[in-house]
């Protein structure tokens, strides 16, 4: 019953994000499930399917993900701007993790926090949560973390676009900031449509570029788990399966002429599923515990999308 709820409430957000551009289906989602959990009592009887949607779904959607992502059209966008990505991850997430640890807030949050404004905002958060907590025993954390993608990622649709104005940057210069700089897909693509001209499709590009580093992440933080785990016994795989199956993905999109049909119904899949996870996690926000985790978090996820943002805009008009 909890796996039917999830996708009911995959399909609805969906449904709205036609009727509402600019709006993504995985944050709508996020918001439904917090809404359900907070304004109505879930059956017991549905723990176990929304956990599994939580889990199971999530990392079937990300390996679904990486059908979106040709290396051709990666390659395409040249070394400079490849290097620039490559920094802007690495630095967003070694910097976070600085800033996290000067304002004192707790390192299982700030690591997720770090990865999703990094890398590709809720997906990235929840994937990080799969390896750092894979017994899921600090799912407040993952909770947390996809609130702060979905807040601050929502103010840089407004922002960059309103930025690049600023600055007069080309729609090209523009686009390739959005996609270097914002936190989910979806966002990308709303800002990327406010732009105007190119912009969109090199945003998205970019984008998709951040997200394949999602792989090598996950692959370095389960090393660090198996080295952390490794006194108490504890051994997670090096690689986690769903990267590995990811990674197949990607490389099947690299490599096969898939039809564009077949492209089309993977990316509803995987946004189908995202959106039942996203959901299934907006359940387990409690609006009265979320405000009470205090301003740390939220001025380390201010200040992370800030550095982020500022590598990005550095990195991209150093490139051109």
């Amino acid at each position: 019953p909890g796996v039917l709820l999830a996708l009911g409430g995959a399909a609805a957000s969906m449904a709205a994000a036609q009727a509402l551009p600019g709006l993504s289906a995985l944050v709508i989602a996020i918001a439904v499930g917090v809404v359900v959990a907070n304004l109505t009592s879930l059956p017991p009887a549905l723990s176990p399917g929304i956990q599994f949607a939580a889990k199971k779904l999530l990392r079937a959607g990300i390996v679904l993900l990486g059908l979106q992502v040709a290396l051709g059209d990666l390659l395409g966008l040249g070394a400079p701007i490849l290097l620039v990505v490559v920094v802007v991850v690495a630095v967003g997430i070694f910097g976070t993790v600085a800033i996290g640890r000067a304002l004192g807030v707790e390192k299982g949050l700030t690591i997720l926090v770090a990865c999703g404004f990094s890398i590709c905002g809720a997906a990235a958060v929840a994937a990080a949560a799969g390896v750092t907590d894979p017994r899921e025993e600090h799912e407040e954390r993952t909770v947390t973390a996809v609130a702060l993608v979905v807040l601050c990622g929502t103010v840089m649709i407004a922002a960059v676009p309103a930025v690049a104005a600023l600055l007069a940057l080309s729609p090209q210069t523009a686009g390739l900031w959005a996609g270097a700089s914002i936190h989910e897909v979806a966002q990308v693509v709303a800002a990327g449509g406010a732009l105007g001209g190119t912009a969109l499709a090199l945003a998205v590009i970019v984008k998709l570029a951040r997200v394949l580093m999602l792989a090598p992440v996950m692959a370095m933080l389960s090393l660090q788990q198996r080295r952390e785990g490794a006194a108490e016994g504890a051994r997670p795989p090096l690689v986690p399966l769903f990267v590995l199956g990811f990674l197949a993905m990607v490389v099947l999109r690299s490599v096969a002429p898939l039809p564009g049909a077949l492209l089309e119904v993977g990316a509803l899949l995987q946004t189908g599923l995202l959106a039942a996870a996203m959901f299934s996690l907006g359940t387990g926000v409690r609006v009265r515990r979320l405000l009470r985790v205090g301003p740390r978090p939220f001025a380390l996820a201010a200040l992370s999308t800030l550095l982020v943002a500022s590598l990005a805009l550095g990195g991209v008009l150093l490139a051109a």
